[in-house]
């Protein structure tokens, strides 16, 4: 697979469709769907739609599941364990940043050939540079058209200096007391809003954990190769593998095996992840 055709794709369309609507979005610009922080804006359906244009014109076969499209149809997201290759799409993530004026956001694009994730980009149209990945072809940092920089996750740490990122709110209840309480046990821990930053940070060292309960495929399929070809050790809260349509069961990175079981053990004392 082509990831500087991905890149080259969201790059183009984060500058034509997203930073000239960086704010200056009116109120009519944006929709609630499901919560006041799961929101949509303009921004985020126009670039969808010209993501997946561009894409179907190269790859008319191939099977689109953007996040937009997806609220509109859940059912797409089965087909990604079948279709032989499809895009998974966040065209916009962090809207809640990008709609405050906020510049933390990302253009998110995996390609997954029956189930299996083997390219990703994560494009930051501020900035304009791009965290890719390929199936066992390491992460890079890319700008101008040039992959110069290999990312590479942070040494391994003792759990009390290890900085992490962890949003708890979607979290069980029975779940987000205790894990809440426990985050005191590590270095520090902070939340951006925005996975596509979260996961270039991980790959690229600036924090050791990385900790996530909804698994929206769109949010995490690009992130978790970047992560795992950049050296890290990823599964769910359960330890079983990451599989790019699974939902549910939480998602916890980390630099090696040895560090994700440490912090597992300290995450989730005093609660069951089976």
């Amino acid at each position: 697979m082509d990831v500087e055709f991905v890149d080259d794709v969201l790059s183009s369309v984060a500058a034509a469709e997203i930073m000239p609507r960086f704010g200056r979005l009116s109120t009519a610009d944006v929709v609630t769907k499901t919560s006041a922080f799961d929101i949509v804006s303009t921004a985020d359906w126009a670039a969808e739609k010209a993501i997946t244009e561009a894409i179907r014109h190269e790859h008319a076969r191939a099977t689109v599941i953007g996040e937009e499209a997806a609220a509109n149809d859940p059912g797409i997201v089965g087909s990604l364990d079948e279709a032989d290759l499809a895009f998974v799409l966040d065209p916009l993530d962090g809207t809640k940043n990008f709609v405050a004026g906020l510049p933390l956001f990302a253009v998110m694009a995996a390609v997954v050939e029956r189930g299996r994730i083997v390219a990703g980009v994560i494009h930051d149209p501020v900035t304009r540079t791009s965290a890719i990945a390929t199936e066992g072809g390491g992460a890079w940092l890319r700008r101008d058209g040039t992959a110069g920089t290999r990312l590479r996750v942070a040494d391994p740490a003792p759990v009390n200096e290890m900085e992490a990122v962890a949003g708890t709110q979607f979290l069980p209840d029975s779940m987000r007391s205790v894990v809440t309480a426990n985050l005191s046990a590590l270095g520090g821990y902070t939340w951006f809003r925005c996975a596509g930053h979260e996961y270039r940070m991980a790959a690229a060292g600036h924090c050791h954990l990385l900790s996530y309960n909804r698994l929206m495929p769109w949010d995490h399929a690009a992130g978790w190769l970047l992560h795992r070809e950049a050296g890290g050790f990823s599964a769910h809260f359960d330890g079983s593998p990451f599989r790019v349509g699974r939902m549910s069961g939480g998602l916890l990175c980390a630099p090696d095996e040895d560090s994700w079981h440490a912090a597992h053990r300290t995450l989730f004392a005093g609660v069951s992840t089976s």
